[in-house]
């Protein structure tokens, strides 16, 4: 089966429209979410309206749980803050209902989707260099944990060997994969990032979309214009 994985779309509309553009392009079969469908953006309830209709699993993440109040938002940065607040203010009770809902992790046989670490995923703590790594593997079993959170695509095994895509998976080893961001790529490239998972073999694809369109639509909405500038230079 085909799948694709997306993540930290962050109310990005154009981001998100072309990922799923590319993904019905690949004959995928599910589109599967790991959170922050909202945040940082102007297009909250646009963003939400779609995963609800083309994902079949979805599982929340921080900017998610903090813009309903389900997560402390002491410790977001002035901007991240803003944006929160600006969302609570613009969701529908509809999209804040399908927010109430999302679980922070979810599995099957195979697969392990969380959006921040299986260690702990209720306290948003970002893996990025081979230690923190190395302890995650000890919090679960599955083949695969798809994480998102730092906006960082990464493919990582449990000899904590890096793995550059397309990865044939070895069913001899476990992985934890970052598919990186759609909606705010940080990792200097500022295409939307997403995952394809086509049984044994999991690719990382970038498209790019309309910046441009995406910053205005953040700076009209009187969002932070830090927002809307890190997304020409992907940081």
């Amino acid at each position: 089966m085909r799948i694709g994985i997306i993540s930290d779309i962050h109310s990005n509309l154009e981001a998100l429209n072309k990922v799923l553009a590319e993904i019905a392009k690949e004959g995928v079969e599910e589109v599967w979410c790991l959170g922050d469908v909202v945040g940082y953006g102007a297009d909250p309830n646009e963003c939400v309206d779609l995963v609800r209709d083309r994902c079949r699993v979805c599982i929340g993440g921080n900017h998610d749980w903090a813009s309903i109040g389900k997560t402390d938002i002491t410790y977001f940065n002035p901007v991240a803050k803003a944006a929160v607040l600006w969302t609570k203010d613009e969701l529908t009770e509809a999209n804040i209902r399908f927010l109430e809902q999302l679980d922070l992790e979810w599995k099957d046989d195979r697969f392990l989707l969380v959006h921040a670490t299986p260690s702990a995923p209720d306290k948003w703590h970002y893996l990025f260099d081979r230690a923190e790594y190395q302890k995650e593997f000890d919090h679960f079993k599955e083949t695969v944990c798809f994480i998102g959170h730092s906006h960082i695509p990464g493919f990582v095994d449990d000899r904590l060997k890096l793995h550059y895509p397309p990865l044939d998976l070895d069913p001899k080893s476990r992985y934890i994969i970052n598919v990186g961001s759609v909606g705010q790529p940080r990792d200097g490239d500022p295409r939307a990032s997403f995952a394809i998972v086509d049984n044994n073999r999991i690719e990382l694809r970038r498209v790019g979309y309309d910046v441009d369109k995406t910053r205005e639509k953040i700076l009209k909405a009187g969002l932070p214009v830090f927002l809307a500038e890190r997304l020409m230079v992907g940081r």
